[in-house]
């Protein structure tokens, strides 16, 4: 199991990795390094949720235990499923109870998967570590203990702390309004202890977040105000302030708010925000949605922070759409564990690409590929003028499957070889821009990544079709390995 599980199983997989223990400084989950884990086992399974809201099927939400072991009989199959025990939570974003942040204590094991809804406001706790390939349901934190102890609901990203805690970023307050405040929970019992951040710190809207301890600061993100997000997307909610266009800077040590860098509108709705993973890098990048841009966020000399737009996709002037313009729609990124490549999606456009970070303020690309979206040369969408493209790209097909939606959730493996890429976005969002998706379900693909000098191709011979589940289709999200990644892992 241990092997099956990349060391997320208990004991050791050998005695001379038990010897090893004994003596190494660390012995906690993870990895000293982010070098070291890049060395780390191959995946041989990932955690997915799956999301019935919006579809017509009254079902609850579940985590799909995913086989990605190509020498396995069961290669791109689901092989177990964890139902939740209520109706549409929106399982979106996952986290661990311990990481590579508390690598450095042996008491400390990453055997339980943190999964908050961001509808329902409930954070289950899933039992990963008695078995592995079939994970079960250990705990429960209702909503009404984030209203009442925090003030704060929907909650969306959850980060291990090397103290043993768990943070969960909040994008709003019990009644709908945007509030950017953060929940902890109790490592071992699980129970909300309060508000990480100080009284009256909130921030207007909340999102997602990253710490970086050595230059004691943590920065968090803006997505909107839940209630206005909840059903669609309406641009004019744009206009009217409802959606978020900042950054917050935090004070590590105290919890306090201590800077906001407006990204202004070619900034709006910033949502995945990673820190390079080496520890004492003081930069980082940020995908913002709307204006399909990525910033570059960093320390200067004066020792505050400062933010500058290093990469635009340019919207496409498009007949037989819902506006005049599509933008690309950034929506997931990541930094491979050598923070050498920056990876987005595209989510309208359809295209996932791969940048060259060595010089940081100037990317350059040297990788995409194109995964569905709405521009295909068959689809009701004409492309009236394109800076970037001579013609539309040709619609995706899969082992027989059309691939509806686009790129979106994306998980690179730890030695940097492999992309794993989810189509849904957010159900209500899902709905709204590819309502097809909903009908036929998501799916997950992988593509090939030359690490040497940059290039993606898509491997034809793998796919995962959520809408062959039993009770399918389904919505697939976010993808987890059960040894950590680099989406989750934190090094100090």
């Amino acid at each position: 199991m241990a092997s099956t599980c990349s060391g997320s199983g208990p004991g050791y997989q050998t005695p001379l990795d038990a010897k090893k223990a004994s003596t190494c400084s660390g012995c906690g989950p993870g990895y000293q390094t982010p070098l070291d884990a890049m060395k780390g086992p191959r995946e041989k399974i990932v955690y997915l949720p799956c999301i019935y809201r919006n579809t017509d099927i009254q079902k609850p939400d579940y985590l799909a235990t995913v086989d990605v072991n190509p020498l396995s009989p069961n290669f791109c199959k689901v092989i177990h499923r964890l139902p939740m025990p209520n109706l549409k939570d929106e399982l979106h974003h996952s986290g661990w109870n311990a990481c590579s942040s508390c690598y450095d204590d042996p008491s400390k094991r990453r055997n339980r998967l943190i999964l908050p809804s961001l509808i329902s406001s409930r954070i289950y706790v899933v039992d990963v570590g008695t078995d592995c390939l079939a994970p079960r349901l250990h705990k429960i934190v209702e909503p009404i203990d984030l209203f009442w102890k925090c003030g704060l609901a929907n909650p969306h990203t959850s980060h291990c702390l090397g103290s043993g805690q768990i943070m969960i970023s909040a994008m709003g307050d019990p009644f709908g309004n945007g509030k950017g405040g953060f929940v902890l929970l109790d490592g071992e019992t699980f129970e909300v202890i309060g508000n990480w951040e100080q009284p009256g710190e909130a921030a207007p809207f909340g999102y997602d977040f990253w710490y970086q301890p050595r230059h004691n600061v943590m920065i968090s993100t803006e997505w909107g105000a839940p209630k206005m997000l909840g059903n669609g997307f309406n641009p004019a909610d744009v206009k009217a302030g409802h959606y978020g266009q900042r950054l917050h800077v935090w004070d590590w040590t105290t919890h306090k708010r201590i800077q906001t860098l407006d990204l202004g509108e070619e900034g709006a709705i910033p949502l995945e925000i990673r820190f390079l993973h080496d520890p004492d890098a003081a930069e980082g990048f940020v995908g913002c949605a709307l204006q399909s841009t990525v910033f570059r966020f960093y320390k200067t000399p004066a020792r505050d922070w400062a933010a500058e737009k290093v990469i635009h996709i340019p919207s496409k002037k498009v007949k037989g759409w819902a506006l005049p313009e599509m933008p690309g729609l950034i929506t997931d990124i990541l930094l491979s564990l050598d923070d050498r490549f920056l990876y987005f999606s595209n989510w309208l456009h359809g295209d996932i690409r791969q940048y060259d970070i060595t010089d940081r303020r100037n990317p350059r690309m040297v990788g995409q590929v194109f995964l569905g979206g709405s521009i295909l040369k068959d689809g009701p969408v004409k492309v009236l003028e394109d800076k970037e493209l001579d013609c539309q790209p040709a619609p995706r097909i899969l082992k027989g499957k059309r691939v509806q939606g686009g790129p979106q959730m994306i998980q690179l493996s730890l030695d940097g070889k492999r992309l794993y890429v989810t189509t849904s976005l957010y159900s209500a969002w899902d709905k709204q821009f590819y309502p097809d998706l909903v009908k036929e379900g998501s799916v997950m693909m992988q593509i090939d990544v030359d690490t040497d000098k940059g290039g993606l191709k898509l491997n034809e011979n793998f796919l995962v079709d959520f809408g062959a589940e039993p009770d399918g289709p389904v919505l697939a999200h976010e993808i987890r390995y059960p040894g950590g990644d680099c989406t989750s892992d934190i090094w100090l």
